[in-house]
């Protein structure tokens, strides 16, 4: 009976600390992703090849919450370089199920849709991610709560699917105040941490904590991308039917000035 009652406290324990986890990934997904109903930044990112040489890629991005901390709508246009002016990146976040994602490359006329198996490939020659820009699902990854200290949580994930991902496991350093991931660490099959994620600067806009400066690096082969944010707006009222196919070949210039 006695060891029956400890394995019931052990199961039940665990369940808890696992909801806490969970918990706290969901407040993290609203902070970093959900600010507002809708949003609208200007980008610039600079990506470092492991040689020193850079690059620089302009977007605008925006962002339509169909639902707090569900579907989401978002769409990225591109201004500069020359070689990447007109292409569009179209997001359709699913909370049940796979995003969809469409890439329009203006030289060929052609919506590309992006695969399920292609989100963790480079997001037009940087080294973030797809999943980066749009959010990594977290149904995906089962969560622990490893340490906690007064001012972050350190969360560990691990994919429900390891043969889907590169990653075998993650550590995500979560900021008590703003509830924003502000550092992710992975780790490959080796054990070996290949790729880190940071926030560099966090400020206040329109209430919402905001990263407005982050980088990802490349720890095996090196190089890294830096991306800077820009006159960041919340709560425009950007309609529906501005995130759809024909905004890829025609993009909305309206809402797309950034001085309004």
């Amino acid at each position: 009976m006695k060891k029956l009652l400890l394995l019931t406290t052990l199961l039940l324990n665990t369940s808890i600390q696992a909801q806490e986890a969970r918990d706290i990934v969901r407040q993290a997904e609203l902070a970093a992703y959900y600010a507002g109903d809708d949003g609208r930044s200007a980008a610039r990112m600079i990506i470092t090849d492991n040689q020193g040489r850079k690059q620089m890629r302009q977007f605008t991005i925006l962002r339509r919450d169909q639902a707090d901390g569900g579907s989401q709508d978002m769409m990225v246009f591109f201004s500069q370089p020359a070689d990447v002016r007109d292409t569009v990146f179209r997001v359709v976040k699913h909370t049940d199920s796979d995003d969809d994602r469409w890439l329009y490359l203006p030289g060929l006329d052609l919506v590309k849709r992006i695969s399920a198996g292609d989100k963790r490939t480079s997001f037009v020659g940087s080294h973030f991610f797809y999943e980066d820009v749009s959010g990594r699902n977290t149904e995906l990854d089962d969560f622990t709560l490893q340490e906690q200290t007064p001012d972050h949580y350190v969360l560990e994930g691990k994919p429900k699917d390891p043969a889907s991902v590169e990653f075998s496991r993650y550590l995500v350093k979560i900021d008590k105040t703003s509830m924003l991931p502000v550092e992710i660490r992975f780790f490959d099959n080796q054990a070996r941490e290949y790729r880190k994620v940071e926030a560099l600067k966090v400020e206040d806009i329109d209430g919402h904590p905001t990263v407005t400066h982050s980088r990802v690096q490349d720890l095996l082969s090196g190089g890294q991308t830096e991306m800077q944010f820009r006159f960041i707006k919340y709560d425009l009222g950007l309609p529906e039917d501005i995130f759809s196919e024909r905004s890829l070949r025609t993009p909305p210039r309206d809402w797309l000035n950034l001085k309004d």
